[in-house]
């Protein structure tokens, strides 16, 4: 709201100058004379800002590039591959996929591959013949009696309400059209998902959509939403990759009725889901809770989201897993650095483990215990590119998503106003004005093109590597720069083999 008064009352002081100067023949200097004086009064006499006092007018100014700093470090200062979160490459990538322009590359790489960190993958001499049909994966263990073949690329977990309901129809048509699945995110399940687009119902701390008036988990309504056609999946979140252990914060700014209603929450307040679940505290109630979705749902594949933070909690999920004999059909892996519309900056900076190493505990983990077998790895932070997807999927993820990387298919320009509802391009706002401008018949079109690319991308890097299969990819395929040495990523992380950990106990 702050950021939304300072543009406003910066607006009206460049209007009310543009019209001084339009009317100047006739009255002169009187008028803008008279205006800024009586600013600089106003600004002498307040008390809130010490600029303005010290620096009458002209230290509106101050207020004035605070607010168009993202845009020009972003268009002005940064070069192509440094910009944070994501850098001009990366949106560049996204934007000529989505738009079906030119995805060649002049010149060579911009990358320091000597720099500390720098990763590649290795080719073969003999490289395969490309995939006519992009490979699809089947999720859904033993217990589940409704199996969904996946893409290996899809949509990552954005509510409504995070984003406008324009932005998520077109996520859902676009998905509909590509035949990629679409996370709802923990608000619920709109109208506005309901467009023809495979779903996974994602359950927050919050359980909007399936929670009684008093917050807790109402099994009758899971049922209902379980029913959905559309949802074919169900994703128990149990903490998100840029805040975990704190909860989804929708500001009041963003919370109407319509999304109020979706939710079943009081419309125009600060909406802060819980950090933890009410439904289990532990690891076997956890199961028991998974085992319960399942049946509720019919049989649908169950599985649960969540960012590393103890690796004590994750491994306890392990045994009670083995215990029980109850297992969830995916397992979703965020990184601390994941993408979120709004968040406390501590969180998002120093809490949870970062994607790398998050991940490949996960799956060493699950090997270990002999899990991963019944079990798909699913993970979503910062995946932009064929590459991204490789790198995922050598580690041991089964299935990648993307969030940030589809809302930049739909015209996102990093101006970092998510949480504010004056997002420039309509996608995370419910302001109308600022809504009409991202025009869904047009944006579907650009998420399946980025979906269907990015994937065509990553058959020529799979073909490349010799592979026509994916269990062929495994870690050796990967290298990292680690001093002065080029390892792979089987040599500094080997995979720990199936049953490995029974073994230990």
């Amino acid at each position: 709201m702050r950021e939304a008064a300072k543009f406003t009352w910066i607006a009206l002081l460049v209007i009310t100058i543009i019209s001084c100067i339009a009317i100047w023949p006739i009255y002169g200097f009187s008028i803008l004379g008279i205006f800024i004086l009586g600013l600089g009064i106003y600004d002498i006499t307040q008390k809130k800002h010490t600029i303005l006092r010290n620096f009458p007018v002209i230290g509106h100014m101050r207020f004035l590039l605070e607010l168009i700093g993202p845009e020009i470090h972003q268009y002005f200062v940064e070069n192509d591959t440094d910009g944070k979160p994501i850098d001009r490459n990366h949106r560049a990538y996204i934007y000529s996929r989505a738009k079906l322009e030119s995805e060649t590359h002049p010149f060579g790489t911009e990358l320091n591959v000597e720099e500390e960190g720098y990763k590649w993958m290795q080719h073969s001499i003999y490289a395969a013949k490309q995939l006519e049909e992009p490979p699809r994966v089947t999720v859904g263990g033993p217990d589940c009696k409704q199996p969904y073949s996946a893409s290996i690329f899809n949509i990552s977990a954005m509510s409504f309400g995070a984003l406008s309901k324009n932005a998520v129809m077109a996520l859902n048509k676009g998905a509909a059209a590509g035949n990629f699945f679409h996370d709802t995110g923990e608000g619920g399940i709109s109208e506005y998902h309901r467009k023809g687009g495979n779903l996974v119902y994602e359950i927050g701390t919050g359980y909007f959509g399936c929670r009684t008036e008093d917050g807790y988990f109402s099994p009758e309504k899971l049922k209902e939403k379980a029913a959905y056609p559309e949802v074919k999946m169900i994703e128990i979140k149990i903490s998100q990759g840029a805040k975990p252990g704190h909860g989804g914060v929708l500001p009041a700014a963003k919370n109407n009725e319509e999304i109020a209603a979706i939710r079943g929450v009081k419309a125009h307040t600060d909406v802060i889901s819980p950090p933890s679940h009410s439904a289990f505290t532990n690891a076997k109630e956890l199961c028991a809770w998974i085992k319960q979705l399942r049946d509720l749902s019919n049989g649908k594949p169950i599985g649960f989201k969540l960012c590393i933070g103890n690796k004590k909690e994750f491994i306890d999920i392990c045994e009670a897993m083995i215990e029980t004999g109850v297992k969830p059909d995916f397992i979703t892996v965020d990184g601390a650095e994941g993408g979120t519309g709004a968040a406390p900056i501590d969180f998002s900076n120093y809490v949870g483990m970062p994607w790398e190493k998050a991940l490949i505990f996960v799956v060493d983990t699950l090997n270990g215990y002999d899990l991963k077998k019944d079990i798909k790895v699913f993970t979503a932070t910062k995946i932009f590119t064929a590459f991204d997807i490789f790198k995922a999927l050598c580690i041991g993820a089964d299935i990648c998503s993307s969030a940030r990387g589809m809302m930049l298919a739909l015209g996102c320009i990093q101006a970092i106003r998510c949480d504010t509802n004056t997002c420039p391009t309509g996608v995370t706002t419910n302001n109308p004005n600022l809504m009409r401008g991202l025009v869904v018949e047009d944006k579907w079109k650009r998420v399946k093109n980025y979906q269907h690319e990015t994937v065509h991308d990553f058959l020529e890097l799979f073909a490349a590597a010799g592979c026509t299969q994916l269990e062929q990819l495994n870690r050796s395929f990967i290298h990292k720069k680690v001093g002065e040495n080029n390892l792979s990523f089987e040599e500094l992380y080997p995979k720990v083999k199936a049953g490995a950990y029974l073994k230990l106990a």
